[in-house]
């Protein structure tokens, strides 16, 4: 004689595992409290923002110095590394701005984090700069030292 198997057990999620409050407040009057979760802390916008523009700049200072020496010789170069530096230097701008305000945020708000990416993007927005000065300086100084065919 066969047994016909009976329905399946009821399936049970497993129970939700939260974690502990961070703190607990009484509520004046009554035997309720409120809970008040954890948080992690969280980056900066404007910290990531900044590193994130200050490397576009050194990329973008890069493509000036490209475009000075490969138009040099016929006489663009100056004009294509100038437009080109012209957004270099915007960014630098404002890869230096967005690191100021970003650190000055980290160091006034209490769960955010990120002072350590306002920091190299400041470094990265001055080198964009510094790289985008010397490289327009060097596209024009070649575009007058190489003649024109």
């Amino acid at each position: 004689m066969t047994q016909t198997p009976g329905p399946p057990p009821p399936y049970y999620p497993p129970p939700v595992a939260y974690a502990p409050p961070a703190r607990v407040e009484p509520v004046p009057g009554s035997q309720f409290g409120v809970a008040i979760p954890s948080s992690t802390p969280v980056p900066s916008g404007m910290a990531v923002g900044s590193l994130l523009v200050g490397i576009a700049s050194i990329l973008v200072s890069f493509a000036v110095a490209c475009l000075g020496l490969a138009g040099s010789s016929a006489g663009w170069g100056a004009w294509a590394g100038g437009a080109f530096a012209v957004l270099s230097g915007l960014l630098g701008i404002g890869g230096i701005v967005l690191g100021v305000l970003g650190r000055r945020q980290v160091r006034r708000a209490a769960g955010l984090t990120g002072r350590g990416l306002a920091t190299a993007g400041l470094i990265c927005a001055s080198i964009g700069l510094l790289f985008t000065l010397v490289a327009g300086v060097g596209a024009v100084l070649l575009s007058f030292a190489i003649p024109t065919q």
